[in-house]
């Protein structure tokens, strides 16, 4: 990704006034190849991946939340639930609870269980926390197995938002 093509993805961002710097046409427009029907094209969350880039992955993400994400996404994001070279683990489960399926339950569950370098500050365990809300939200015996695991945890804030999801999950069913 060029250096001009990351900028086009920062202006994706919405700030706090609900805007963004570019609406989506121009940005179509000007990197057309990023978005294949509507969702964020395979190559530039792949090559992100490959080349391990962290920059180029925070913009495939960027792409991706403004656009959408497709099934071909879920194998290498469930990568890089723990891979170690980047630091957007906490939009990556956030891009993995598109699909609240007990194929990415495992992913979820091990972003519960370390701590990346970027985040070892984050006393409330945020990164965790998202991924057990995630995990909270699909139906059947993996995630339902994985929350109760959690909620057996010697870490009180896992152990207290599993039991909340847990309890949640029971009212609903």
């Amino acid at each position: 990704m060029t250096e001009d093509q990351r900028k086009l993805c920062r202006d994706l961002i919405i700030h706090p006034d609900g805007k963004s710097q570019i609406i989506k046409e121009d940005f179509l427009c000007r990197f057309p190849s990023s978005v294949e029907g509507g969702k964020l094209a395979a190559w530039v969350l792949g090559d992100a991946d490959r080349a391990q880039n962290a920059e180029d992955l925070q913009c495939a993400l960027i792409i991706g939340f403004a656009f959408g994400f497709a099934p071909e996404h879920k194998d290498t994001l469930r990568r890089l639930v723990e891979a170690d070279w980047h630091y957007s683990h906490e939009d990556v489960v956030t891009a993995l609870e598109t699909w609240p399926s007990p194929d990415t339950a495992e992913a979820l569950f091990r972003a519960t269980q370390w701590i990346p370098k970027s985040l070892e500050y984050d006393d409330s365990r945020a990164l965790a926390v998202k991924a057990i809300w995630a995990l909270g939200k699909i139906s059947g015996p993996e995630a339902e197995t994985k929350l109760e695991a959690l909620a057996r945890s010697g870490d009180a804030i896992l152990r207290k938002n599993a039991v909340e999801q847990l309890e949640r999950r029971r009212k609903t069913t």
